[in-house]
């Protein structure tokens, strides 16, 4: 009955992420402000998968079961209410009390959902139990190595956080440098390094392959250092340069790493297009990133790296996984497929590669062309995930 009551609400936050993705990419069409989106899509659509994902995945990779069965109950409401609070506040004449509800709101969500998951795994820190079985023996290196790592998400998480809500209240800051410091501390720090730590567990066992050690060892250490680097220097100096270095060289590394596994398999699911269409998408972005770094910023760079990184990195890898979670082949409803999954990854990864070059090159219309086709897959994933929800759980 935990296990279940566990399972049913870290499926809700993966829902309730899904349609903050549409919400998302219906506000980049429509040309909402733009720290709206980025609340819609990273505090929506990718801290709420997170924190679903989190929670059914995290305990098992420490050998433990999580002490609060209750808390993904607790914490989706927090985190909802959150989101659509500080979503709202710069589109309404809200008043700052009420902006500042919103943060709080969704940062009790957050500190909840570290609470939880760091209770559980209290007496074992250093990932050095992993729950992995004799028959993966020669992968305890590095799953020990990946949940080192973890803790250090958590840490980003509680400073995003606060960070969140001291930008909101007007309270002393961690970095300094405004909301564009908690972002790229949830993005960078909690939503890539989670996707590293988790992914090089993960991935190696959906594709039966093994992942370059030396790489591995690599990729975490650099996407630790680097968020926070960035997001207590931004937009200069050489700890910028550093920071952008580092995240770089995770991104690149983790690339690297999951072509050799695609190539090295021979299984070819649908849920694997979506890693693969992301590490590109990164690797455009934190190329963007570096020219930020050690040259001046071009016209619509900055928005094409963030939509780069937001929706093309995180936003496919993340879909491509659920996929993997929640095929949508199993299900019986209208347009239940791997092509129309196959569809939607396409659209997405389309979408943004046409916005972000049309936002390089100054062509508006391109820009509206490519938001339209990444509504499209969105959506699709959306009815997808959704559908099978209901078919496969009913209420539950």
């Amino acid at each position: 009955m935990t296990a279940e009551r566990v399972s049913r609400w870290a499926r809700r936050h993966v829902a309730v992420g899904a349609l903050f993705l549409v919400a998302w990419q219906l506000a980049a069409l429509f040309g909402v402000p733009h720290r709206t989106g980025v609340t819609l899509g990273l505090y929506g659509f990718v801290l709420h998968t997170v924190v679903g994902k989190g929670y059914a995945l995290v305990p098992a990779y420490f050998d433990r079961s999580l002490a609060f069965s209750r808390a993904p109950a607790a914490t989706l409401p927090l985190l909802t209410l959150g989101t659509c609070g500080l979503a709202v506040a710069p589109m309404a004449p809200l008043t700052r009390a009420a902006a500042v509800a919103g943060a709080a709101c969704w940062a009790l969500g957050a500190v909840g959902f570290v609470a939880a998951l760091g209770w559980t795994v209290r007496d074992n820190l250093s990932g050095a139990e992993t729950g992995t079985g004799e028959a993966n023996a020669e992968r305890r290196r590095i799953d020990r190595l990946a949940n080192a790592f973890v803790p250090v998400v958590f840490a980003y998480f509680v400073a995003g956080a606060y960070e969140t809500v001291a930008v909101t209240a007007g309270l002393p800051t961690l970095a300094g440098r405004g909301a564009a410091s908690a972002s790229h501390l949830l993005a960078a720090g909690v939503g890539a390094l989670l996707i590293f730590a988790v992914g090089f567990r993960l991935l190696p066992r959906f594709l039966v392959a093994s992942p370059p050690v030396p790489l591995v060892a690599l990729v975490l250490p650099a996407g630790a250092v680097g968020p926070a680097l960035v997001a207590g220097n931004l937009w200069g100096g050489v700890w910028f340069r550093v920071g952008a270095v580092a995240e770089s060289v995770a991104v690149l590394g983790f690339a690297l790493v999951f072509v050799a596994l695609f190539r090295r398999s021979s299984r070819r699911r649908v849920g694997f297009y979506g890693p693969l269409l992301g590490v590109l998408a990164g690797v455009a972005g934190v190329t963007l990133g570096l020219h930020f770094a050690f040259a001046d910023a071009v016209a619509g760079g900055p928005l094409a790296h963030y939509r780069l990184n937001l929706l093309g990195f995180l936003g496919t890898t993340i879909v491509g996984v659920a996929y993997q979670f929640y095929p949508p082949a199993v299900g019986t409803f209208l347009g239940a497929s791997d092509r129309t999954a196959l569809v939607s990854l396409g659209c997405l990864a389309a979408g943004v590669g046409v916005e972000a070059a049309a936002l390089l090159v100054g062509i508006t219309p391109l820009v509206a062309l490519g938001r339209l086709v990444a509504l499209v897959g969105a959506s699709l994933y959306a009815y997808l995930l959704l559908g099978l929800f209901r078919e496969r759980y009913g209420t539950r």
